[in-house]
């Protein structure tokens, strides 16, 4: 088993990456057969996809790798590295792109939805996009793949890939790559807007009240929670009780995911009370869930030299288990690799 998952670094972690994302990538480290692999990357070739700063992409690189180790990612355990030092990522890539067809990348639905109608202004690295998160997880043979509703289709177009290119320059019984299977957890928590139940937390929200962030300190985590959009009503016995209620489902799900119970077993000691009650507890309980990786992102950050060797350990490693599906991949299509002669 092989699982290969990505981040983009776009700078600190919020709530909605801790639980929806990254807690399950440590759960799947720490659950790995002793023969199995975690390969986890911080995406900053595809970050250059859409105008950034080079400044600002090297300091969020940085602190998507200290956050991630705080988290719980062990870099002794999973391979832990940016793809920038993995150049197969782009070779591979490229040579995808000889497979890959228009068609396919033009429907995908994050491209309609990046590129809107100024489609012929975007950037060939946006469209194409896709194309290299089909190269993440071929390059090293990938049996899983985590993934939420909204990647999905991304999967999918990489497992298209990977057949048509197994079919033209390879034979049945030794394909150049693995087909990879999605994993979606069951528990992966949708954490919502603090200001808006019914739009996805985000870093790109304008307003800082909309996300609790990973280097909030206990004062601030608190004052957003208080402040957090909610209802007049009281909260209900049972889960049923919130349809129609974002909001305050939000909050719910949230100190639900945190505590490791259910929404209605949350609800069976909140129901009735207001959120008066409800909303100093929920930020007591986010206060304690991130006071030990907030203490250990910050001493992450203070030691430049200690994030960088782990990057570059991960990097050697991944750059050693992807090279031999990338000598593949250029055998199958008739090309010589300089560096191998």
């Amino acid at each position: 088993m092989r699982v290969v998952s990505g981040i983009q670094p776009t700078g600190n972690l919020h709530l909605g990456n801790y639980l929806g994302a990254i807690r399950n990538w440590v759960r799947m480290q720490d659950e790995m057969p002793e023969e199995g692999d975690c390969l986890f990357f911080l995406a900053d070739l595809h970050a250059i996809s859409m105008p950034h700063d080079p400044a600002e992409l090297r300091r969020a690189t940085l602190e998507m790798a200290a956050a991630l180790v705080a988290c719980g990612i062990d870099p002794d355990r999973s391979i832990l590295f940016n793809q920038a030092q993995v150049p197969a990522h782009a070779e591979l890539q490229w040579l995808l792109n000889g497979t890959a067809r228009m068609g396919w990348l033009n429907r995908m639905t994050q491209w309609k939805d990046k590129a809107g109608k100024n489609r012929e202004g975007q950037s060939i690295a946006l469209f194409a996009y896709p194309v290299l998160q089909a190269a993440d997880v071929l390059l090293y043979q990938a049996t899983h793949v985590p993934v939420g509703e909204d990647q999905k289709q991304h999967l999918e177009l990489a497992r298209d890939i990977a057949q048509k290119f197994n079919n033209d320059f390879a034979s049945a019984d030794a394909p150049v790559f693995t087909l990879p299977d999605p994993i979606t957890p069951p528990d992966a928590a949708r954490i919502m807007s603090l200001r808006d139940g019914m739009a996805k937390m985000s870093k790109s929200d304008p307003s800082e009240m909309a996300r609790i962030e990973l280097a909030d300190d206990a004062d601030t985590i608190m004052k957003k929670v208080k402040k957090a959009k909610t209802d007049p009503e009281a909260l209900p016995s049972e889960a049923a009780g919130l349809a129609g209620r974002p909001e305050a489902a939000n909050l719910v799900a949230i100190y639900a995911a945190l505590a490791g119970k259910t929404a209605d077993a949350v609800l069976a000691e909140y129901g009735g009370q207001g959120f008066g009650a409800f909303k100093p507890a929920l930020g007591d309980l986010l206060i304690e869930s991130f006071a030990p990786i907030t203490g250990r992102f910050r001493a992450l950050m203070d030691d430049r030299e200690a994030l960088d060797a782990i990057l570059a350990r991960g990097a050697a490693r991944a750059r050693e288990l992807g090279g031999p599906t990338l000598d593949a991949a250029y055998r199958a299509l008739g090309l010589v690799r300089g560096d191998t002669q």
